[in-house]
């Protein structure tokens, strides 16, 4: 199967987490790209879709919500997983709850979603970044748990192998 990896990130730890799963799908058999939602004109060629976000004020990125809303009917005829990647300690705190995820989910008819802890670097911020999460007491530090993102990037590639090829085109929720 060609599978498509797609990650909004702004600092590069959920590019990162992106790759953990790209290189988990391709252990797999599949023939796996990534690559940045701005840099998808089309899915034609792909059997299914792995797309992610970083999390920032309880929302995904501009750019993947965009790329769901523009390419929502090529995703629907191939199936999808999400991931979110947010506030470093609270994984499933609601501000690493995308507010629009149930409504994506339903939009492109995604397979199933999954909630990763982040990696928090002040510096790397800017300083509206550090205003907006100076409340959430979030611990600085790497806690992204790419053993948690591998075994559930093989999940999906055992998802896929399973899936009879006239299912693969026929999301569930």
């Amino acid at each position: 199967m060609k599978v498509l990896v797609v990650v909004a990130s702004r600092h590069g730890a959920t590019w990162e987490i992106g790759q953990v799963i790209a290189e988990a799908l391709g252990s797999r058999g599949n023939l796996v790209d990534q690559a940045a939602p701005e840099d998808v004109e089309s899915l034609e060629g792909y059997d299914a879709v792995v797309l992610g976000s970083a999390v920032y004020l309880a929302h995904w990125m501009p750019a993947a919500r965009e790329l769901a809303e523009r390419l929502a009917e090529e995703l629907r005829a191939v199936p999808v997983w999400l991931f979110s990647s947010g506030l470093a300690t609270q994984p499933a705190a609601a501000a690493n709850s995308p507010q629009e995820l149930l409504a994506l989910r339903l939009q492109i008819g995604a397979r199933g979603h999954r909630s990763f802890r982040g990696r928090l670097d002040r510096q790397a911020l800017s300083f509206a970044e550090r205003a907006a999460i100076a409340g959430a007491r979030a611990r600085e530090g790497d806690h992204r748990d790419l053993a948690a993102v591998r075994a559930w990037a093989l999940g999906v590639a055992d998802d896929l192998a399973a899936c009879p090829a006239a299912d693969r085109h026929s999301a569930t929720v």
